[in-house]
């Protein structure tokens, strides 16, 4: 596929036509092209098509056009929704201005050396251009991309006239030359270009001519002389002297210099300044150095400093990235970094691999052999770390943590250097750098000395402490503070030197006392916060304040360094704050009307969040309560999913410290949001919670709600089959002696997800027609859509798939009149599996790549593993085992984050099977091992038998006939135990054939290794 942007927006091979039609579709498409293979978050969409014009409807309008977009493309899968906004892929070479900067880029290295090959090059570079580039546009970042380009289309022409004088040309070059410099005549470089053709051809007085043109437009627009090359060329012609045979070379890209500023005031660290330095100069340089300690103790400073200081000994470069290992944000992920690095070395962000390994091995090519520097700074730990390593001598690594990477200096042979709290001396010096001699000169020293001890010669307690000394207005400052620590010695323990940690918090206790009524109250409050960090409506309802009063207050605290703000605008305080913040006493029941009002809050957002992700169910939820203050709008499933991706932690952290019927509240709000995003985990803390609440109330009701809960999702993970049953029965009983139908239908769905599961398939369709039968047509759809989609999966593996394919068709027609987009997913990899088992490959990869582009956009992941299963077996199907063993992978990788033991046993089946025929026999084993003991963990009888026959076959293909006879008997009791005859008597075949006949031990179990229609278990999912 080719997309086209140095003229006309064109997109061809994908069988229709390569002119994009509409506006917005043309805006959208522009923009995805300008960031392609990066994250364009929806909001920069929305401005770019509808700008000021945008309204509380653009997010669903955005999604509208994506997916007429995604019409137009070869394939859904290339327009995906990833965290908040969308990521076109563009593969290499597949965007022309693309392949025109890598044109461009090899000649200008050509022109030197090879001329001739320059023109060539740059020949058919300026050949890509068709016209302007987004000529009718007005969105700023297509105008701004198309500036670029034609900035770069201008350096090309320069570079291919200094080619063509190189390789003897002059007079046949002139009209170009004059039309380009007439048009650009602020260029010297085309002025010096056109003087030099018009010299070769002797045309002594034009060539003047051109350069006194030139020199005015420079002196009238710009109030400048001609640079030093011009006048040197405008002096050969005036001398008669023949014209130069070469042009100077145009200046190279310059290396990247991402060290961040010096560090101010830097005193000490003498010695180990001094041990880094002898380990890059030594005859075997130390490639990788560690420095490791404790929070606050200048690791950072250190590192920042001797990179100033020896940046001449890497003339290729210095590459920084905080790696935000210890602090308010998340880690950062190693892939994303690579992605800087690479773009920071000069490659195009469309040709940046998708994968880990490959974005590594990248970076290692093209830093082999440079002399270039790397600061990993604030690493969490050692696989943050490995992959951001480059594997040449040239390059020197330099990492800064808090943990003592052992791993880096056990197996990559890293050096470490301890960074220990500063002596007196420097401390005292540190804080008559920061404070000035003079300043430091009126203080006694004897409270000079003591405010050292009393912030533990700590750098960060003595820096925030040097800043209170110079906000404090005459002599007396470091007396006042060191005494005001001293008079906290009660509550804080504030003078216990051999505890850093209470002296940085008797220093933030001292600027506390500084703070206003609101920057005091909005700082208790944080600290009160029961989750990990929050934005500020959560703020605002802690502290019972306006949201512009409350992020005044935080701004105000983010400048005192009291409260940390992450660059995605939320909040949070480092540990030791969080301990001092919670310390603190405000009002009578301040706290408890607090965590009231942020309740109130969070559940009233959480319902809204779900009237709109999934507005098909609202008749589930309970009534929210009132919240008079402000809180985030939803205008798509999208942002609503953002809103609870972020808040997940928080509101289930609310649920640990609610009263029973709030606790009731939260998990019947978030039920679905859990199951969809595959948070199974996090659902049993909280439906456990749900159980104690509801039978805390004594309300029958709530209970069996708790408990269908509960069961499914013990279910899901595969935990206590028995127990899980029980908890399911024992609520569809309440249901049934209060006369709800509509709520035994549900548990009834979800008994036949749970027999389904364990291969008991006439009692799981039973289940799914009694669930049917209690909904009436005009009833709630989700108790109707559930069923349905999972009976139709019981008959496909009872051999019906006919009927299993009209109830699936006629779902997916249904989703579609109740716009039930979010479901829509779970239908095509149904209708994926029927085309898969009816042979009809081509079919199957369509609904595959369908329905993976829409879960991956809602969020449903374990419709997502199915269709990365599908896809795999597809792969398989063609003779393609590479691609089969990859998609198979990243569908392990996904089950594996979901947590369900059932959709992990599918993954870890066909991957197993992809192995096998890729040849990899020994990680097939592997694999098949693991799936059997999650069989047998969950007990799952029926994946446990198939796994027993998997591993049979395995080992007959090895050769391995006695491992190979005990995994039979295994398969074949387990098979007649389930009353599965054809697979028992399949199996007792095989065994047969290996029984004294040793010589067919390779093949006797050949027809069951790396079977596609084996599955052993049907995929049910509950609605």
């Amino acid at each position: 596929m080719e997309f086209l942007v140095l003229g006309p927006l064109e997109v061809r091979g994908s069988g229709g036509p390569p002119g994009v039609a509409g506006r917005l579709r043309r805006a959208l498409l522009g923009v995805l092209l300008a960031r392609a293979g990066q994250v364009v978050p929806a909001d920069v969409l929305v401005d770019a098509l509808w700008g000021e014009r945008a309204d509380e409807r653009a997010g669903q309008r955005l999604h509208l056009q994506v997916h007429r977009l995604r019409g137009f493309l070869d394939g859904p899968e290339r327009l995906s929704r990833v965290e908040n906004g969308y990521r076109l892929r563009v593969d290499e070479g597949e965007l022309d201005a693309e392949r025109f900067e890598s044109l461009v880029a090899r000649a200008v290295g050509l022109v030197e050396r090879e001329p001739a090959r320059a023109v060539e090059t740059l020949r058919a570079a300026l050949a890509l251009w068709r016209g302007a580039p987004f000529a009718d546009s007005d969105v700023p970042e297509l105008c701004a991309w198309a500036d670029r380009l034609a900035e770069r289309r201008l350096v090309a022409w320069e570079t291919l006239y200094r080619a063509e004088l190189a390789c003897g040309a002059g007079a046949e070059l002139v009209d170009g030359l004059e039309e380009l410099a007439r048009a650009h005549p602020l260029r010297e470089r085309l002025t010096e270009l056109l003087v030099t053709a018009l010299h070769r051809a002797g045309r002594r007085d034009e060539a003047l001519a051109a350069y006194r043109r030139a020199r005015r437009c420079l002196a009238d627009e710009l109030g400048l002389e001609p640079g030093a090359e011009l006048r040197e060329v405008v002096a050969r012609v005036r001398s008669g002297a023949a014209p130069p045979d070469r042009l100077a070379a145009a200046s190279p890209e310059p290396a990247p210099n991402q060290l961040p500023a010096d560090i101010g005031g830097f005193v000490g660290r003498g010695a180990e300044l001094a041990e880094l330095d002898a380990r890059v100069s030594a005859p075997v340089p130390v490639l990788i150095t560690a420095v490791a300690g404790t929070a606050g103790v200048g690791k950072t400073a250190l590192a920042v400093r001797w990179a100033h200081r020896a940046r001449e000994r890497f003339p290729d470069g210095q590459l920084y990235v905080d790696l935000r290992g210890y602090g308010p944000d998340q880690p950062r992920a190693p892939e994303d970094v690579l992605a800087g690095f690479l773009r920071a070395l000069g490659m195009a962000g469309s040709a940046i691999p998708h994968e880990l390994d490959e974005r590594a091995a990248r970076f290692r090519t093209l830093v082999d052999g440079r002399r270039m520097l790397l600061l990993l700074d604030n690493a969490a730990d050692v696989a943050q770390v490995r992959p951001l390593l480059p594997g040449s001598p040239s390059c020197v690594t330099l990492v800064t943590s808090r943990d003592t990477l052992t791993g880096l200096v056990v197996r990559e042979g890293a050096r470490r250097v301890a960074l220990d709290r500063f002596s007196a001396v420097e401390a005292r010096e540190l804080l008559r750098s920061l404070l000035g001699e003079e300043r430091l000169a009126t203080e006694p020293a004897a409270a000079v000395d003591a405010l050292v001890e009393r912030c533990a010669r700590l750098p960060l307690a003595l820096r925030i402490a040097a800043e209170l000394v110079r906000s404090h207005r005459g002599p007396g400052g470091v007396a006042a503070l060191a005494g005001s620590l001293a008079g906290r010695r009660g509550a804080l323990d504030l003078l216990d030197v051999d505890d850093p940690q209470t002296a940085v918090r008797a220093v933030f206790s001292w600027s506390y006392q500084r703070l206003a009524p609101d920057e005091a109250l909005v700082f208790r409050m944080v600290g009160a916060h029961p989750g990990p960090d929050l934005e500020e409506h959560a703020v605002a309802a802690l502290a019972g304040l306006e949201r512009r009063a409350a992020r005044r207050a935080l701004d105000a605290l983010v400048r005192g360094h009291l409260v940390e703000r992450s660059p995605s605008g939320r909040y949070g305080l480092h540990d030791l704050l969080h301990a001092y913040a919670t310390e603190l006493d405000g009002p009578a029941d301040e706290r408890m009307a607090a965590l009231g009002r942020l309740s109130d809050y969070y559940l009233s957002t959480a319902s809204a969040a779900m009237d709109v992700l999934v507005p098909q169910e609202t008749f589930r939820r309970p009534p929210a309560p009132d919240w008079p203050g402000e809180a985030p709008r939803f205008d798509s499933p999208e942002s609503a999913r953002d809103w609870l991706d972020a808040e997940r932690a928080n509101l289930l952290a609310l649920a640990r410290i609610s009263g029973p019927r709030r606790t009731l509240d939260l998990a019947e709000t978030l039920w679905r949001y859990l199951f969809l995003g595959g948070f199974p985990d996090e659902a049993l803390h909280l439906y456990t919670r749900e159980l104690s609440a509801a039978r805390a109330l004594g309300d029958p009701l709530a209970e069996a709600r708790a408990r269908n809960n509960l069961g499914k999702t013990m279910d899901q993970l595969g935990l206590d089959g028995e127990a899980a049953l029980d908890h399911l029965r024992a609520a569809l009983a309440a249901y049934e002696r209060a006369g709800l139908p509509e709520w035994q239908s549900a548990v009834r769905n979800n008994l036949g997800v749970a027999h389904g599961r364990r291969g008991e398939l006439d009692a799981a369709v039973a289940e799914f027609e009694a669930s049917l039968a209690l909904v009436s047509p005009d009833g709630p759809w989700p108790l109707r859509r559930a069923p349905m989609v999972n009976v139709s999966r019981c008959l496909k593996e009872m051999g019906r798939p006919d009927e299993a394919l009209g109830i699936l068709a006629r779902v997916l027609e249904l989703c579609r009149e109740h716009e039930d987009l979010i479901h829509i997913p779970n239908a095509l990899t149904g209708l994926a599996d029927l085309s898969l088992l009816t042979g009809r490959e081509a079919e199957a990869r369509a609904h595959a790549v369908d329905g993976l582009a829409l879960a991956r956009e809602h969020g449903f992941r374990a419709v997502e593993v199915d269709c990365l299963r599908v896809l795999g077996v597809v792969a398989r199907s063609a003779d393609q085992p590479a691609e089969a063993v990859r998609r198979h992978e990243e569908a392990l990788a996904v089950a594996r984050s979901i947590g369900s033991r059932h959709t992990l046993l599918e993954a870890l089946d066909e991957l197993a099977a992809s192995q096998a025929a890729a040849g990899d026999l020994a990680r097939a084993l592997a694999t098949r091992r693991e799936a059997l003991d999650v069989a047998t963990e969950a007990g799952h009888r029926a994946g446990a038998a198939a796994a027993h026959a998997a591993l049979a076959a395995l080992h007959a293909r090895r050769g391995e006939t006695e491992a190979a006879r005990a995994h039979g008997r295994d398969a074949v009791g387990g098979h007649e135990a389930l009353g599965q005859r054809t697979e028992a008597d399949e199996v007792r075949s095989a065994l047969a054939d290996l029984a004294g006949r040793e010589g067919l031990g390779e093949r006797a179990f050949a027809g069951r290794v790396g079977r596609s229609e084996g599955r052993p278990f049907p995929t049910v999912r509950r609605g």
